[in-house]
């Protein structure tokens, strides 16, 4: 079933709020993502001005997903946001690899932040549904992330429109966050 087993397997009353914060370059795929984790409409998805806010219930969590633009304008503001992440979510858009550097960039300043200190962090690796998508273990030896020693990661294989992977990856969230918050 996907997504739905995930949104199934609500509790009433979540025991607990975790905040996640959604980032990655304009063109990522980050809102197509977030409205497919609220089981939303995904066939007109205009570009991020600022931010978008859902919050999603899985596992026992409420999940509060902070999607936040990727343009190179508003990308100084992401700091404004770090404050109390549980979790990170990258986004990259698998096809696009004249920006593999530009990206790979922005997530290195990313985990070198401060207040991201520790912080998992979920790569999904996007666009995968495309013929010209690089396979997620091209993209972590790319952006050599087996170098990445202070908190725990994973990459996903994942295509924001089909759904596919997207599951995966937020069972990691959840397990994840699960450890961290215990």
């Amino acid at each position: 079933m996907g997504l739905l087993s995930i949104l199934r397997k609500l509790k009433s009353a979540p025991d607990q709020e975790v905040r996640i914060l959604l980032l990655g370059l304009d063109n990522a795929g980050k809102t197509t993502l977030l409205k497919q984790l609220a089981s939303e409409d995904i066939s007109h998805i205009t570009p991020t001005q600022g931010f978008n806010i859902k919050s999603v219930q899985s596992q026992g969590f409420k999940l509060n997903v902070w999607d936040i633009g990727g343009q190179r304008k508003i990308r100084p503001y992401w700091r404004n946001y770090f404050e109390n992440t549980d979790v990170l979510i990258y986004v990259i858009d698998s096809a696009d690899r004249k920006r593999f550097e530009e990206t790979g960039q922005e997530l290195a300043e990313l985990l070198d932040e401060e207040k991201l200190s520790g912080v998992p962090v979920l790569i999904f690796a996007n666009k995968q549904d495309l013929l010209t998508a690089a396979p997620a273990s091209e993209i972590a030896e790319g952006l050599n992330l087996h170098t990445i020693r202070d908190r725990v990661w994973q990459i996903q294989s994942c295509s924001a429109l089909t759904s596919e992977g997207v599951q995966d990856g937020m069972n990691w969230v959840c397990k994840n966050v699960n450890a961290k918050k215990k």
